[in-house]
């Protein structure tokens, strides 16, 4: 699991990167919005005398254009590359192009435009090799308001206007951009000390469930006249069992719960059955064997310890299918389960209790053996055999005060690493 901060600044970048990817895309769309509008501007200020002059004569058949033509010949000597005017009807009354750009001319034509039917200015911006041009297409209204003509300009920006306009929309960019990214570095520290106290919480929360779960196994193990330290010692074979079969975290969270909770089912069988001294009668077994589903029922109102129902309901299975309480076989049963079943079988027969004596480590392995295939799964055996012995050598010399500190040195590591603010 990753480190909370490392995981909180990944998060934060990520989101100052896709926040400044959509304000940079806006600053960048508005900013070229600002541009072809202030490039608008010139260009209809720079035609605004030609427009007011052409109004009165674009519709009279009759009318003297020479001062017209004397206008947009202005007009193109300057910026305009070509001059066009339209009357009512949508036909050429007058056309000027500049003669040095008669080959952008020509290349616009490909570009067909089509006349505005609002009152509002129309425009297209068009880059050729090194040039680039504005085509306008301006709306012309007579006295009464009423479209009179229309005027179309290609309008020759000037390279030094576009420099300095596109320069301020690239301040404009980087200041967004920094702006974006200064505000994300600086959320960091704000958001890690508003969550410092959740994170601390959350961490007392789980180390008071942890806490909980092992008084339960605690409280069973001394109603069932067995000691706590087992629960501590068969957590501690079956999280190194399931390292060397590649569990996964998670899967050992769940195991290590279920180990301490295993025969919490036990809380609701009577003292007669739970203690007796003798061999139960069948009547007797078939009580003793509730605990598996009573246990289940005690984990329900929990969702926290729902994470131990797997070793809880299953680790009484066997392989071959002849266990209890569902007759599961093979991997059926939940690998938990079946992890579970052979590291409490090994740690009861290596371990004294008052009615006996432990067996020695290579007869306790020699059940095991005997037992692959049908109580035990055989894979796990194979794997079990591969780490047990030294381990087994380990726990035994500790004192029950060294073996809770070994697996609380555990439990720490998959329930804490990496969580500390």
């Amino acid at each position: 699991m990753l480190n909370i901060h490392r995981l909180l600044l990944q998060r934060l970048l990520v989101s100052g990167v896709l926040i400044s990817a959509a304000v940079g895309g806006s600053v960048f769309y508005v900013g070229i919005e600002k541009i072809d509008d202030r490039l608008v501007d010139l260009a209809n200020a720079e035609s605004a005398n030609l427009a007011a002059a052409s109004v009165p004569l674009l519709n009279d058949p009759a009318a003297d254009h020479s001062k017209l033509a004397h206008i947009a010949a202005d007009l193109v000597r300057e910026h305009f590359i070509v001059v066009e005017l339209y009357n009512r009807d949508r036909k050429l009354v007058m056309e000027q192009v500049n003669p040095r750009h008669q080959a952008v001319e020509k290349r616009l034509k490909q570009y067909a435009h089509t006349f505005p039917i609002d009152s509002a200015h129309h425009y297209e911006r068009y880059s050729f090799d090194d040039m680039t041009v504005l085509q306008v297409m301006l709306p012309l209204k007579d006295a009464t308001g009423e479209i009179a003509g229309f005027f179309e300009g290609v309008f020759l920006i000037d390279p030094e206007i576009l420099g300095r306009l596109r320069q301020e929309l690239l301040v404009t960019l980087l200041i967004a951009l920094s702006t974006v990214f200064v505000t994300t570095l600086a959320l960091y520290p704000v958001i890690m000390s508003l969550n410092r106290n959740v994170i601390k919480f959350t961490r007392d929360l789980l180390k008071g469930n942890i806490e909980l779960m092992e008084v339960l196994g605690s409280a069973i193990a001394k109603r069932d006249s067995d000691t706590n330290i087992h629960n501590y010692r068969v957590s501690i074979y079956a999280v190194r069992l399931a390292e060397a079969v590649d569990l996964g975290r998670d899967g050992i969270l769940n195991l290590i719960a279920g180990a301490f909770l295993h025969d919490v089912g036990k809380i609701g069988i009577s003292d007669s059955i739970l203690l007796k001294p003798a061999k139960l009668s069948e009547a007797e077994f078939a009580v003793m064997k509730s605990h598996v589903t009573l246990g289940v029922d005690i984990l329900t109102k929990s969702n926290w310890l729902q994470s131990a129902r797997d070793v809880v309901e299953f680790h009484h299975e066997k392989f071959d299918g002849n266990g209890y309480m569902r007759g599961y076989r093979g991997e059926e049963i939940p690998i938990n389960a079946r992890i579970f079943a052979i590291v409490d079988v090994f740690d009861a027969l290596t371990s004294k209790r008052p009615y006996k004596n432990p067996l020695p480590f290579g007869e306790a392995m020699a059940i095991l053996r005997r037992d692959s295939g049908s109580h035990f799964d055989p894979r796990l055996i194979v794997a079990f055999e591969g780490i047990v012995e030294p381990l087994y050598r380990e726990i035994s010399a500790l004192a029950d005060e060294a073996v809770e500190k070994k697996l609380q040195a555990l439990i720490e590591r998959y329930f804490f690493r990496d969580k500390a603010a």
